[in-house]
């Protein structure tokens, strides 16, 4: 039985699958998507949940489904969802972010979202741990398939959010625009004032007209290192006691 405990005082359930805790770039990336307009939407590599829970914790008109390659993930998914009565309007598949044209209509999407594998194959050492090193390498699924999958699921004008390394960014950039998905906002996550960014958050939209807004940066600790008031409310720390 998963040991679940509150995200946050009277926020949602969560108990996180073993080879993939609760990380900040799933924390942020969901506090980063925009929702307005949208209604389904779905997570590539969605892990234990945590990106739909939180977005579905948003807004009560959304409707999220989760692609996992993992059975013991999907399953702890699953169950996260159910933690918090959210079956009605979640669903988790397992599978192959690759055979999303087998599974879906085109198009069938306002939004996809996916805090995805940072490395490319063969580039630095893997875990031992088979699972945690599909979910740090792209040996099951290369940035390049990634994006395919997004711009079929994503209808026009449909958005795909993503967190990834700064250090891709150019390479995330070419290999949306060459599959019609269009940069249109980027942030940069810095751990404190004037350091390098150790994230980069970014939506693409689908079939979207040319046009980048580059939003002012996330700094996550002061020069004291203490969390900045946007990373408190980010993970709701000052959340009232229930």
């Amino acid at each position: 039985m998963p040991s679940f405990s509150p995200l946050w005082p009277g926020g949602p359930l969560f108990a996180p699958a073993r080879h993939a805790p609760l990380s900040t770039d799933s924390v942020l990336l969901a506090d980063f998507v925009r929702l307005s307009g949208v209604r389904r939407g779905i997570d590539l590599g969605c892990g234990s949940g945590i990106l739909a829970l939180l977005l579905l914790s948003r807004s009560q008109r959304l409707e999220m489904t989760g692609l996992e390659l993992l059975e013991e993930a999907a399953s702890l998914a699953r169950e996260n969802l159910s933690a918090n009565g959210l079956e009605a309007r979640a669903g988790i598949l397992t599978g192959d972010v690759r055979t999303v044209r087998e599974r879906f209509r085109p198009g069938s999407f306002d939004l996809a979202v996916s805090n995805p594998p940072y490395f490319p194959t063969g580039s630095g050492a893997l875990s031992p741990d088979p699972d945690r090193a599909l979910a740090r390498s792209e040996q099951s699924c290369s940035l390049e398939e990634l994006c395919d999958a997004a711009a079929w699921l994503c209808r026009e004008g449909g958005r795909f959010c993503l967190v990834h390394k700064p250090e891709q960014l150019s390479r995330i950039f070419c290999t949306l625009s060459a599959r019609g998905l269009e940069p249109k906002r980027l942030r940069l996550v810095c751990p404190r004032p004037g350091s390098a960014p150790s994230l980069v958050l970014i939506e693409a939209r689908r079939a979207g007209k040319p046009g980048l807004v580059i939003e002012p940066e996330l700094i996550l600790r002061d020069p004291d290192g203490r969390e900045t008031e946007e990373a408190r409310r980010i993970y709701h720390r000052d959340a009232p006691e229930t």
